[in-house]
């Protein structure tokens, strides 16, 4: 029946000892009780074996005396005949689970006196010698030098004591660590030792409670997080799960070089096993509906210091439905909905109004919400029927007053809307599969409210026909089509760009500055009782999770998909677009069909490879039918080469460049550097470094058109709908509306310049999006640049890339565009916010690439093709093929055959085998 919660805030359990606890009222009736005598840092606590028998609890600073038996006077019937007794004078009592039944603490007042008589008789003088100090530690005027004589004691005890060896699971174990640590659980720590080995995590806790020794294998470690604990980095959460909520142990260290050891020696051992998440790579699984929004909430929860195991930063969930009214719940109504772009203070604009009011008289430091939205308070206000012991231990021994228990969800919601001081939001229970906490099954007495009703279980919404079902509704609107596409407001709110600072103050979301992530530097604190009356004041108050985005959040992308389902504990239906149930567009069969190339894309196996060119391949270009490539090379040559003869058919040297020195002309042949295919397959266009665009003629065999568009070489070229998109060395991408001349050979391509996009440097690659709507082009100072195609203007400007970008692309989506360059990095821009979203670390450079926003086939610098796992940020396969890098890359629009060219002068045809 003993668990810490029986402890005070911020007190430890030291030791036990077996003991019979003595009572006599009259001098005439003894009566004695079989139990264990608990040893805590500000109470002593006698548990009996009886569990009719109330667990007893003596706070030291209300004892008198605490004596050995044998120190009284041996006339004194209470004590005679007695040894290894310790009598304990008192004046306050706590009586607690008499009968076993989880209640409000007995208080028992007045002066009254017990005896526990121990079973080692031995042990009396160091017991008392123990109650003693930690008895003057009690009675001292100031918490901070309570808590500072406490600390001392339990420093001495944990430095006599270490890690006992015999413990370890087998004898070949290394030892890499020892140091003193806290074992974290809800409102309690307790002390120990921490132990890591090349195979296990241990921790020893000093009192052998709940268990001797607490073992973690490093091998099923999934997850391990640094934690800020008590406003200070000294906390470490371990995870041997992928998406649990509750962690399977959090230590908390005495300073931030052991935990930063621990976590580095943890971290070393599983970097191989599994790959490091981070905000911006679970976003990226969130934009493209690979996690739920719950999951996805519960990730950016854990990366902000969020933790089941610390009540003043519990995992916090939005407010999701704001109608509790109604016999039906209606998810395709946006006024069913709470608006997710403002917190819960600002929801309601006349309570906002006078807080403003306030809030501009108020002096610094200012804030407007006098509480925050989440608090141990709160998470034990919607928790007390399941956890009503924390809310004891919280509130000294008490629950909270009946008409201030959670007894409704509507009155909670329209209390929150309209209270002077309640702006809470909710917890993840609310959107997970057990509705225990909705349900009085403990049969709790928590007491009758003002109308003389009895608190029982949480009265539900009329639209809910029980806990499960308010639980199931609740989930599918967390997950409906609304709250996905405005989650990234809420998120931007309580984890991003709108936590902090101006946009803060503009958005209504300011708390008070000490509830905020470097709010405070404890350190430079000297007054201890000051630093103790600070660190007790907000972790009551509650802490605002660490920032983890600094830019606004992209809207998540909202594809057809039939359901988001994962490792969570639910699966939650999205409704479809409207498609009869026995159709299938052609367009459903292609995605498919895309879909399997993909998940097979690691069986790309090689066909066939020929050298056709004198130095690198860098541009391909197939025609409709597939019968004919064209390649254009370094050597300055375009070749067009027959699949079907598996000959070369046509080769046209167009670049040159005259130089003249006084006497003599030099003809330079420079490198053509890509080329395209026109629709109709009737004309060819490639770029050069000679400053020209030409036009071939398919069907003519010649030269048809030069386009004299730069000053400098052209790097790259894209044709969409008409227009020729020309990307050069001279700072500039050009868009040129191109009239194709006819098929006679006299007739030559009309070129109109639409507009110049200028940029500070070398420009060396370009894409557009799906639509045609959105350019972005690629500098050799590894800036990337978003236009709008239709005005011409900027969008964006991000600068991620430290080198040379070498290619990206854009996703189907159109949302997202990946990169890579010199810097060996693949990296993800939110192309709408500019936010890099992921970015997988390449043990060389990528030189080139395909993707489909999920998987990856790059060509490789050393000449392999390299498959990744863009989301795990993995190669998943490695494909030997040319001898050296892989310059370029086509692939058809199936996704079944590609073409690669390389340095090594070959172009090599690759088939998928599935």
């Amino acid at each position: 029946r003993f668990s810490l919660l029986l402890l005070n805030l911020e007190e430890y359990y030291f030791e036990q000892h077996t003991a019979n606890h003595i009572t006599n009222n009259d001098c005439k009736d003894e009566r004695k009780f079989r139990g264990s005598l608990k040893i805590c840092s500000k109470s002593i606590i006698f548990e009996p074996d009886d569990n009719i028998q109330p667990i007893i609890k003596i706070p030291l600073r209300d004892c008198i005396s605490i004596k050995a038996s044998e120190d009284n006077e041996t006339n004194n019937p209470f004590t005679r005949d007695t040894c290894g007794g310790i009598s304990v004078l008192c004046s306050q009592v706590f009586l607690i689970k008499e009968r076993n039944i989880i209640a409000p603490y007995k208080t028992v007042r007045g002066r009254t006196e017990h005896l526990f008589q121990l079973d080692v008789a031995g042990k009396v003088g160091d017991v008392v010698q123990t109650l003693h100090q930690l008895y003057r530690a009690s009675c001292l005027d100031k918490m901070g030098d309570q808590a500072a004589m406490i600390t001392a004691i339990l420093q001495s005890r944990l430095a006599r004591t270490s890690f006992d060896k015999n413990r370890f699971q087998s004898i070949s174990e290394t030892l890499h660590m020892e140091c003193k640590a806290e074992m974290v659980t809800p409102l309690v720590t307790n002390p120990g030792h921490v132990c890591v080995t090349d195979a296990n995590l241990y921790f020893q806790p000093l009192n052998g409670y709940p268990k001797p020794v607490v073992q973690i294998t490093l091998q099923n470690v999934r997850r391990i997080y640094k934690r800020r604990h008590g406003l200070m980095p000294l906390g470490l959460e371990v995870f041997c799960t992928e998406n649990d909520l509750c962690s399977d142990i959090y230590l908390k260290f005495y300073n931030y070089q052991d935990r930063d050891e621990v976590y580095f020696l943890i971290a070393t051992y599983i970097e191989n096993h599994i790959a490091e998440h981070t905000a911006e790579s679970y976003m990226l699984q969130w934009q493209r509906g690979h996690i739920s929004n719950y999951q996805y909430l519960l990730h950016l929860n854990n990366l902000a210091d969020r933790s089941c195991n610390d009540l003043s930063q519990y995992p916090v969930f939005p407010w999701i439905i704001a109608d509790y009214s109604s016999s039906v719940l209606d998810l395709t109504k946006p006024e069913t909905f709470r608006d997710l772009s403002k917190p819960v203070g600002a929801l309601n604009k006349e309570r906002l109004d006078r807080l403003l009011t306030r809030y501009q008289e108020m002096p610094e430091p200012k804030f407007m919400y006098g509480s925050h939205y989440s608090s141990p308070g709160y998470v034990l206000f919607y928790l007390v029927r399941v956890a009503p012991e924390y809310m004891l231990c919280l509130q000294n021994g008490k629950f909270d007053h009946a008409d201030r228990t959670f007894n409704s969800i509507a009155e909670t919601w329209q209390n929150c809307l309209d209270g002077a001081t309640d702006f809470k939001e909710l917890i993840p229970e609310f959107y997970e599969n057990d509705p225990s906490f909705l349900v009085n099954s403990l049969k709790l007495d928590l007491g009758k409210r003002q109308g003389g009703k009895i608190v029982e279980d949480v009265e539900l919404p009329p639209w809910a026909s029980g806990p499960a079902d308010f639980l199931q509704k609740s989930r599918e609107a967390l997950e409906s089509q609304y709250v996905s596409e405005h989650l990234h407001e809420w998120i931007d709110i309580i984890f991003g760009y709108k936590q902090k600072g101006s946009e803060a103050v503009a958005a209504h979301n300011v708390f008070h500055p000490l509830t905020y992530e470097g709010g405070v530097d404890l350190n430079s604190i000297m007054d201890p009782n000051e630093k103790v009356a600070l660190l007790t004041q907000i972790l009551e108050f509650g802490q605002t999770p660490k920032q983890l985005f600094t830019i606004p959040h992209p809207q998540r992308i909202m594809p057809r998909f039939k359901s988001l389902s994962g490792t969570s504990s639910h699966s939650v239906s999205i409704p479809e677009s409207p498609v009869s149930p026995n159709e299938e567009s052609f367009e459903d069969l292609t995605e498919e069909s895309i879909t399997l190339a993909w998940n097979n894309i690691a069986k790309l196996k090689l066909d066939k490879q020929y050298k056709i060119h004198k130095e690198a391949i860098t541009g391909i270009a197939v025609t409709c039918n597939g019968s004919s490539v064209f390649t254009t090379s370094q050597d300055s040559t375009l070749k067009m080469f027959s699949r079907e003869s598996k000959t070369i058919q046509r080769s046209v040297s167009f670049s040159n460049m005259k130089l003249n020195t006084t006497s003599f002309f030099f003809f330079f042949l420079l490198p053509l550097s890509s080329c395209l295919i026109l629709p109709g397959d009737t004309t060819v266009i490639s770029s050069s470094w000679d400053n020209h665009i030409y036009f071939y003629s398919v069907a003519f065999g010649r030269q048809q058109d030069i386009l004299m568009g730069h000053d400098d070489a052209v790097s790259k070229i894209c044709w969409r709908d008409g227009r020729l998109y020309s990307a050069s060395w001279d700072s500039t991408v050009k868009v040129w509306h191109c009239v194709p001349g006819e098929t006679l050979s006299n007739k030559k391509h009309h070129s109109e310049l639409l507009a110049e996009l200028e940029h500070d440097v070398s420009v060396n690659t370009i894409d557009l999006n799906a639509a045609n709507t959105i350019l972005a082009s690629g500098t050799k100072d590894g800036t990337i640049s978003v236009w709008d195609v239709p005005t011409a203007t900027q969008e964006l400007n991000v600068f991620f890339l430290l080198l040379l970008l070498f290619a990206f692309f854009f996703c189907t989506d159109s949302r997202h565009l990946l990169s890579t360059g010199e810097d060996c990095c693949f990296k993800v821009i939110d192309v709408q916010t500019g936010m890099l979203i992921s970015s997988v670390t390449t043990d060389e450079p990528q030189r080139c690439f395909k993707w489909d926003g999920n998987t990856i086939l790059s060509g490789a610098q050393s000449g392999e093709l390299l498959i990744w796992d863009l989301l795990g940020g993995k190669v998943i396969e490695r494909i030997k093929g040319h001898t050296g890098a892989v310059m370029s890359m086509w692939m058809n629009e199936q996704c079944t055959s590609v073409i690669t060219g390389g340095e090594d002068k070959q172009i090599m045809f690759w088939k998928l085998q599935y």
